[in-house]
């Protein structure tokens, strides 16, 4: 466990801070000493975190309504952050979609809103927050991508393409920002025990008339471990990529499968 005061002093934002990996994210950062602001949609779920971290013995976190597939909502939301916060020292871009269509099938408002939200979205808020973090000598940048954004499979050719922008993105930015105290990289989780695993499996089982646990089985065999990864474990890792010891570390994509 971090210690906590490994992030005493430093502010971030995560979005899809509600739920999930977004939460688990926000408990880490927290317990390690960074004040926070949590970004979604849903104003109830994000109190809800923001409660939890300061309970966990946390600094205040800050809960803003964001719809990440909107620009303007982004817009609204970084300028109320400008208003309420002194800067953004850690990004953690965890919001995300996915859904699964086969080609035939992937409408292309399937394949915008995958676009919209799993990899515009990390570019305007990069665009907005890095050239601050550049100008101090201090940031950190962590994208949850996902091991379908290293490899391709069948029937999310939006989600994979767009995962694969992401860790695009990830890379072209540790580049432009290198030696200049800023790292970015990306988290390449497998299945992970959340939300989005629970309903991909429901769908599964509905089509198949498998049970739900058997459909649960067959995402998590896919795994290396054979296991789901649990929001926990990778929440540990966003805290590790936003120590000040990896400062050495930018443009990896970190696989936990």
């Amino acid at each position: 466990m971090a210690s906590a005061t490994t992030l005493a002093g430093k502010i971030g934002l995560v979005t899809g801070g509600g739920r999930g990996v977004g939460r688990a994210g926000a408990l880490a950062l927290g317990r390690a000493g960074a004040a926070l602001a949590l970004a979604a949609r849903t104003s109830s779920e994000l109190c809800a975190v923001a409660a939890e971290v300061s309970a966990a013995g946390g600094p205040a976190a800050l809960a803003l309504e964001m719809d990440l597939a909107d620009p303007a909502s982004i817009a609204s939301g970084l300028a109320r952050l400008d208003a309420l916060l002194p800067r953004i020292d850690i990004l953690v871009n965890n919001a995300g979609v996915a859904e699964s269509a086969p080609l035939a099938r992937t409408s292309p408002e399937l394949w915008r809103r995958h676009l919209e939200i799993n990899a515009t979205a990390p570019f305007l808020l990069s665009r907005a927050l890095v050239p601050a973090m550049v100008e101090r000598g201090w940031g950190r940048v962590v994208n949850i991508a996902s091991m379908a954004g290293l490899a391709g499979a069948p029937y999310i050719a939006a989600y994979a393409a767009s995962k694969h922008a992401l860790v695009g993105l990830t890379r072209a930015l540790a580049a432009e920002t290198a030696g200049r105290g800023v790292t970015v990289n990306a988290i390449c989780p497998g299945y992970a025990a959340t939300d989005m695993t629970w309903l991909n499996a429901r769908r599964i089982s509905e089509k198949t008339r498998k049970p739900f646990d058997e459909a649960v089985a067959a995402m998590a065999s896919f795994n290396a471990s054979g296991r789901l990864v649990e929001p926990e474990a990778i929440g540990a890792a966003v805290v590790e990529l936003c120590r000040e010891e990896a400062a050495v570390r930018s443009g990896e994509t970190v696989v936990l499968s």
